[in-house]
């Protein structure tokens, strides 16, 4: 099926719409002007008639041998100066005493409809065919001054001269119909090209496909997007924008200072001038915004921002900062074990094989104590390859990281990925071991276990403790026991990543005597799953 551009239909809906308005308007007018012509010509015919039939010459010519002598003459006077086609004068006989025709005086009438005027007296307009053809014409009857009906008068217009007047004038109502009719074409091409440059040419097709387009990428986004126009009312807020400054739907086509005060995107539509990485606070959220402006025939139309969560990208590096961590745990674990074999090495080199046989052994012996209770009862990878790293890290700081024995832990289920999970002990471990680190007591211990509903992690240390005024503090952005740069943000992610799994984390502490974290997470984010 052929598909008709938008600026074709347009054009057609138009000319189509003001071509059936302009006949319509034709039409009626034409209508109108056929029946006031018709009635005022009748009306012309039928006054004349009446005053024809009070003159006193044409009343006292009807007593004369020859009243057509008397009558004729006056009738085409009066003919002549009203322009009708016949004036006629008949006896009560219908007899004709005056005619154009002066032949036709003495015959009888032609039409049929004297009746009313001869006989009932009346005074009326009629249709009808004469001797001259089709006409308009008005009776009058005659009445002398004893009140007898002694004739009648005819005054009669030729309905073909009728037409023709109403033709003359619909010529030129035709006339100036047609050129409305351009104007109006012309008008509605220079609309259609309007209307074509406003959506740069597009198809409605295309604008739907754009739209449906927009508004996937739109959602799919997780930056935050707003944009507003070279009036500063929002026109763009996506689902991310929403959410994460808590907006609704009803926040579009506001002006962005009433919506959001500080965003600073009056500035850019004011200056044109794009900003990049800039931090701000909307919403009590910290965020990295994005500013561009947008451009139409050289000049700003508006502006849009996009914006992330600083804490999202927090999260985000304290994961990979985690990850790092992690492999390097893993790094020094090899290191350290790479010592120990230049040792064993170097003994047996020596000669003292009794000194490398017992070293073997005693690392052996704690080789096999942590990894049989590691591997026998946590049956998690992931918890696996963590608990390794920090054992090598805990053993670069003097520390022992000791795993409970009546831990027993199942592998994790998908809700809780490596990612958080890394988050989590992490954290708690390299806490605990720095702890740890600091005191006589260097002792760590490591407890899971998820024989109820909950997952549960528990990290201990016998270091220096916490005391309570600070440890309602412990889990807030940027509180740090220690006064050093860059700290304070390891727990309350932590916390963070414990809320998103629906789970719940404790601390225990007491100064000089130790803390505990104890992480509650459930196996099911909820009932249904």
């Amino acid at each position: 099926m052929q598909k008709f551009s938008l600026r074709t239909k347009i054009l057609s809906l138009f000319i189509s719409i003001l071509l059936f308005v302009t006949l319509m308007i034709t039409g009626i007018y034409s209508y109108v002007e056929w029946n006031q012509t018709k009635d005022s010509i009748g009306q012309r015919a039928l006054d004349v008639a009446t005053s024809i039939s009070l003159m006193p010459e044409v009343i006292d010519a009807f007593e004369l041998e020859e009243p057509s002598e008397v009558i004729q003459p006056i009738a085409e006077s009066i003919r002549e100066r009203v322009g009708a086609e016949f004036i006629v004068v008949g006896n009560q006989d219908s007899i004709r005493y005056s005619h154009p025709q002066e032949f036709k005086i003495g015959r009888t009438m032609v039409g049929g409809d004297n009746d009313q005027a001869l006989v009932h007296g009346q005074y009326y307009k009629s249709e009808a065919v004469g001797s001259l053809g089709p006409s308009l014409r008005g009776k009058a009857p005659i009445i002398n001054d004893q009140g007898e009906i002694i004739g009648i008068v005819s005054v009669g217009f030729m309905l073909d001269d009728i037409r023709g007047m109403v033709y003359d004038r619909l010529i030129v109502i035709f006339i100036t119909a047609l050129v409305v009719l351009g104007l109006g074409i012309v008008g509605g091409v220079f609309l259609t090209r309007s209307i074509r440059r406003d959506i740069l040419g597009l198809e409605p097709h295309e604008i739907v496909s754009f739209y449906r387009e927009r508004k996937a990428v739109l959602r799919s986004i997780k930056e935050g997007i707003i944009a507003i126009d070279q009036d500063g009312k929002i026109t763009i807020l996506n689902h991310s924008a929403r959410e994460m400054l808590g907006l609704t739907e009803d926040a579009k086509f506001k002006p962005i200072d009433e919506v959001l005060p500080n965003t600073n995107m009056k500035q850019v539509l004011e200056n044109g001038e794009p900003n990049v990485d800039d931090e701000i606070i909307l919403k009590d959220r910290v965020v990295i915004v994005n500013r561009t402006p947008i451009y139409e025939n050289g000049e700003v139309a508006g502006v849009v921002a996009s914006f992330r969560d600083k804490t999202e990208i927090q999260e985000m590096l304290n994961t990979l900062s985690e990850v790092k961590s992690y492999s390097e745990d893993l790094r020094a674990q090899t290191h350290e074990y790479t010592n120990k074999l230049y040792v064993i090495s170097g003994l047996l080199q020596l000669g003292h094989y009794d000194e490398a046989i017992r070293l073997i052994q005693e690392e052996s012996n704690q080789h096999n104590y942590q990894t049989k209770t590691l591997f026998s009862h946590i049956e998690d990878q992931t918890i696996q390859a963590i608990l390794l790293g920090k054992i090598g890290k805990a053993s670069e700081k003097k520390v022992e990281l000791n795993i409970d024995e009546n831990s027993s832990l199942s592998p994790l289920p998908k809700h809780i990925n490596t990612s958080k999970m890394i988050t989590i002990l992490g954290n708690l471990l390299d806490n605990a071991i720095e702890a740890a680190s600091e005191s006589d007591n260097n002792e760590v211990t490591f407890f899971a276990t998820d024989l109820g509903n909950d997952i549960i992690l528990e990290v201990s240390d016998q270091g220096t403790g916490i005391p309570k005024e600070l440890q309602r503090h412990i889990f807030e952005k940027g509180f740090s026991t220690k006064d050093e740069d860059d700290r304070g943000y390891g727990l309350s992610i932590v916390d963070e990543v414990v809320n998103e799994l629906s789970g719940t984390i404790e601390v225990q502490s007491e100064v000089g005597k130790g803390t505990v974290f104890t992480v509650y997470l459930p196996k099911r984010m909820n009932e249904g799953e």
